[in-house]
């Protein structure tokens, strides 16, 4: 009998002892540091670069949309970028582009430049197949716009929600699609310099040698959603 107990009592301590880890491995997930940059609901938090004039933007059934160009309303378009700005941080968003649309998402943008491009390098949204005219693989989604090829990639089609990230620390930087990280590189270093000068960024002095800026969604015309926008500020 006492043997039959210590085997229960072994047996009851091994269940608690998985719950618990268990439950610490739930906590670990839930990041209590990030911070989310859209409510669902509103604007707040984002404005348009260099106050522009804007009517491309809006939020609709709980998504952040930019609003395809259209030829019967006055447009006023504009980049939207965060209020706060940011050095090191790890960004998570999901988005979904409309077919032959063309976004990017940018960061350490600076508005002392006429536009977002000029300072944040991208991390490319565009309908890779049905985008009209030919796209060089460093121009498809979640690369390092016209610097860095995404390789491994798993792409949901158009129409269809994908997440991205990007995780900026120092001069490191990575993008992540679906959980994959898919392009990595070092702001820089003598192969991003090469890559820079060998591009249509050769012809933008201060392109990515901001320190601390916005980041900033791309409105190029045309039709994209985002939503879960989320940062973890690491500075």
């Amino acid at each position: 009998m006492k043997k039959e107990l210590l085997l229960v009592g072994y047996s009851i301590l091994i269940t608690l002892l998985f719950a618990c880890q268990a439950d610490k491995k739930e906590v670990s997930t839930n990041d209590e540091n990030q911070i989310s940059l859209f409510d669902r609901q509103s604007l707040t938090g984002w404005r348009s670069f260099r106050n522009l004039p804007n009517n491309s933007w809006e939020v609709v059934d709980g998504t952040l949309h930019c609003k395809p160009f259209s030829d019967s309303v006055e447009n006023f378009r504009s980049d939207l970028i965060t209020e706060a700005q940011y050095r090191n941080f790890e960004l998570t968003f999901e988005f979904k582009l409309a077919s032959q649309s063309n976004s990017g998402v940018m960061f350490r943008v600076s508005e002392d430049y006429d536009q977002t491009y000029a300072t944040g390098p991208e991390y490319q949204l565009i309908d890779d197949v049905g985008y009209p005219g030919t796209l060089a693989e460093e121009n498809k989604t979640a690369g390092n716009y016209a610097m860095h090829i995404p390789k491994n990639k798993i792409l949901k089609p158009v129409g269809e929600w994908n997440e991205g990230k990007i995780i900026v620390q120092e001069n490191n930087v990575e993008h992540w699609l679906n959980g994959a990280r898919i392009v990595a590189y070092e702001l820089h270093s003598p192969d991003w310099i090469a890559r820079r000068d060998a591009s249509k960024w050769k012809d933008f002095p201060a392109y990515g040698t901001i320190e601390k800026g916005h980041i900033a969604l791309q409105d190029h015309g045309n039709e994209v959603w985002f939503r879960n926008i989320a940062i973890i500020v690491h500075e």
